[in-house]
């Protein structure tokens, strides 16, 4: 199967409707992973094939889950989650934030060749990046800990908005180490074609301080 027949009938399975041009767009994503993996090791997956759904259709099955517009992708690697939702949804504003500096100028690439404008790299440390506003969505996939992940990057999330992990097992004892600082939304269970194993996006709210009379 080429990649075009496996990226359309991921999304077709999915429910995502992207036109030509996006998906291709995306699979020129994909061939630049594989151009610069040779000399900067940006991932471990090398196989094309494996590319597509380990990593677009992984990225892409947080669609739904997503709220409002202002959305930073923290530790984001080689753009992952945020490059393909970037480009799924060009009405998203997307800072893909990473202190890796091979992997910023990786994303600086990709955003110039692919026409990114939705896009903002930053080659910082999560808890050294000062942003002018608050974000609607923090996502992280590359996060281990749950706990960290709300330590450092918690203050980078708006009164009203989301933080979102994305998991593989249910993350079962991570859940009971979450500070009180987050209220938890839920635990959804991803659906990814092709990927024969677990995937869940952990939702967390900041929590609402009440204010003492």
């Amino acid at each position: 199967m080429s990649l075009e027949e496996k990226l359309a009938d991921g999304l077709e399975e999915m429910g995502l409707h992207l036109d030509a041009a996006t998906q291709s767009s995306l699979l020129n994503y994909v061939a630049l992973m594989q151009k610069w993996n040779k000399v900067y090791n940006l991932t471990a997956v090398r196989d094309p094939q494996k590319m597509i759904i380990q990593h677009l259709l992984d990225s892409l099955a947080v669609l739904p889950h997503l709220v409002g517009r202002r959305i930073i992708d923290v530790g984001t690697g080689p753009g992952l989650p945020g490059i393909p939702l970037a480009l799924a949804n060009p009405a998203l504003e997307l800072t893909l934030l990473d202190s890796n500096h091979k992997k910023t100028s990786f994303l600086r690439q990709v955003c110039l060749e692919l026409n990114l404008n939705n896009v903002t790299v930053v080659c910082e440390r999560v808890e050294a990046w000062r942003p002018t506003e608050k974000y609607d969505v923090v996502i992280s996939r590359a996060f281990s800990d749950l706990a960290e992940f709300v330590s450092l990057a918690l203050y980078l999330c708006s009164d009203t908005g989301l933080m979102l992990a994305m998991k593989g097992i249910y993350p079962h004892e991570e859940l009971t180490r979450l500070p009180a600082t987050v209220e938890l939304q839920g635990v959804e269970s991803l659906k990814v074609p092709g990927l024969d194993a677990e995937r869940h996006l952990v939702l967390l709210r900041p929590t609402k301080m009440v204010a003492k009379g």
